[in-house]
């Protein structure tokens, strides 16, 4: 029932006699939704505003059930010149089979590189078993040790195992062309080590030049090492598939600086001495 809040009588019964004409009985339960109602979802068609011309009305869409298709564009040949002066296009790749067979065919480079790889590392292998097993006339683990302590090294016990470890390891991964820039930094930390103790045994011996004395061997490995850093090992190896294969830059130029600095580290630290005083 519906009245005023301010009219005390719109509270009496419908059949209290003092009841005004302007109320009116509502059933509570016609304010219920009803069995089929769908919701805030559920839409009605609004009549076009030319429906009295007899234009045909537009379908209605149920969005609880039936999705509203999307409009179809026809399509066109040709796009029409936007305001700028400039049409779409498609952007594609114009690489060709052709030009990526070109860009895989190095020639013989790496069968070069496979070369000095493999040679370098067969060079650290033996030298390695030699001062390890004594193999073909080598000192032996006990004949490294005096000449490391001879030379001023400290802690030459320690630096006997990791030397020759060191050579072996480094040359069986240049031979097998698998972490080909740790290999050779490692390589190049021992070959810096190597040329500084000969070059300081040499300058005790009076003969403060070491090219003279025979050392272009040394030299020509550490060039080999640096070289073999900075190129890549080449497709001839387990590296082939990785990017310092491939396309060697920044990582090569950190495993240069990090094989001279552990080389250089090495001798200030464990020996100090001046090669050259």
């Amino acid at each position: 029932m519906t009245s005023h809040p301010q009219d005390a009588r719109a509270w009496q019964r419908p059949d209290d006699p003092a009841r005004p004409t302007s109320a009116s009985l509502v059933d509570p339960e016609d304010d219920l939704p009803s069995a089929n109602y769908g919701g805030d979802f559920e839409t009605t068609a609004i009549p076009r505003y030319d429906a009295a011309k007899g234009a045909p009305a537009p379908p209605v869409f149920n969005l609880m059930h039936d999705p509203e298709p999307l409009p179809y564009v026809q399509p066109h040949t040709s796009h029409p010149v936007m305001p700028y002066g400039a049409e779409p296009t498609e952007i594609g790749h114009d690489v060709t089979d052709e030009q990526v067979k070109a860009a895989r065919r190095r020639g013989t480079q790496d069968l070069g590189l496979m070369l000095l790889r493999v040679g370098l590392g067969v060079l650290l292998v033996g030298h390695g078993l030699q001062k390890a097993f004594g193999w073909w006339g080598g000192p032996g683990l006990g004949g490294f040790q005096d000449s490391l302590a001879e030379v001023g090294y400290q802690h030459a016990n320690i630096l006997t195992y990791v030397g020759a470890a060191a050579q072996i390891g480094a040359g069986l991964l240049l031979v097998l062309g698998l972490f080909a820039p740790v290999a050779a930094a490692i390589a190049l930390a021992y070959l810096i080590n190597a040329l500084l103790a000969g070059v300081a045994g040499q300058s005790q011996s009076g003969f403060p030049f070491f090219l003279p004395g025979g050392f272009e061997f040394q030299v020509t490995l550490i060039v080999i090492a640096a070289a073999l850093i900075l190129t890549g090992p080449g497709r001839y190896g387990f590296d082939a598939g990785r990017g310092w294969a491939r396309r060697p830059f920044v990582g090569s130029f950190i495993a240069l600086l990090l094989g001279i600095g552990l080389g250089v580290a090495m001798w200030v630290l464990l020996n100090g001495a001046n090669p050259l005083a």
